[in-house]
């Protein structure tokens, strides 16, 4: 399929693909002579693979696998959508990079590959993301339904989703059907990115790039939260939050107020900084 991508950025992103697959390889490698007992898993997981896209197809296909959907199908299935389209193997590495960069408990690159069940959720909804856009929706939802069931982690297979994403624990996340959530988005667990009522159409929330929202928030409705904008953990916001700016409370508030609300120079869901509106926002002390 194609990138839409000059060459220039193509062999880049192949240079890239490269080189986190041989760092993932040597990590497996320490890691299997370091403990015996993770060799064989190590060798069936990475060490026997010659591609990331094949070592991450069948890990993908051995975790959602059932009695009846079988893991060597799985396995077909995810290997040909990444062999197939070059764009979810650059996400995916952007993503590895993602969790590396910004989690201080990723230790490495094998790690997140293989017990990151964000990561996981996200490269199998990108493959169920991308049989729904092929009109094989009973696949893309029954592969949904894996996906939820496996990871607790519930997003639609319809809904929209960038690159350098990283899923913070990512347990009891759910984002709807008509959600988009842009590029260098970092997202912890129960999350909620849903509707307002049974009202069909555009009916999720718009994430811009690099935001950063904390964990157990709910955004509601077709609303944007604005590019490099921040959402406080346990906030239920249902209007708009502009570029740059802090939300925080139920309902949300916006630090600094609504006429002239506080703008941050960083990019929240790259610094992960959750809490540095506090000293301007609230009295709180213990």
């Amino acid at each position: 399929m194609p990138t839409g991508l000059p060459a220039a950025h193509v062999a880049v992103a192949t240079d890239d693909e490269g080189w986190v697959w041989a760092q993932i390889k040597a990590e497996a490698r320490r890691d299997a002579e370091s403990e015996p007992a993770l060799a064989s898993y190590l060798y069936s997981t990475i060490l026997s693979h010659s591609s990331l896209e094949r070592s991450l197809s069948f890990h993908l296909g051995n975790k959602l696998c059932s009695s009846t959907l079988l893991s060597t199908l799985l396995y077909d299935l995810f290997l040909n959508a990444f062999s197939s389209d070059p764009s979810l193997r650059s996400a995916a590495v952007a993503d590895l990079r993602a969790a590396r960069e910004r989690d201080p408990a990723c230790v490495s690159y094998s790690h997140c590959l293989l017990n990151y069940k964000g990561f996981l959720a996200c490269q199998a909804h990108r493959v169920a993301h991308l049989l729904w856009r092929q009109s094989r929706r009973p696949l893309a939802l029954a592969l949904h339904s894996r996906i939820a069931d496996v990871f607790a982690v519930d997003i639609h297979p319809a809904a929209r989703i960038g690159k350098g994403i990283l899923f913070d624990h990512a347990t009891g996340m759910v984002v709807g059907e008509t959600a988009v959530i842009g590029n260098n988005v970092s997202i912890l667990h129960h999350v909620t990115l849903g509707g307002t009522g049974k009202v069909g159409g555009d009916r999720h929330p718009k994430i811009g790039d690099g935001v950063l929202i904390g964990a157990g928030a709910t955004i509601l409705g077709n609303i944007k939260i604005g590019e490099g904008a921040k959402v406080g953990a346990g906030s239920v916001v249902l209007i708009d939050v502009p570029p740059q700016t802090t939300a925080v409370g139920n309902p949300a508030r916006l630090v600094g107020g609504k006429e002239t609300p506080s703008k941050h120079e960083d990019v929240p869901g790259e610094s992960m900084d959750h809490t540095s509106f506090i000293s301007e926002w609230s009295d709180y002390i213990i």
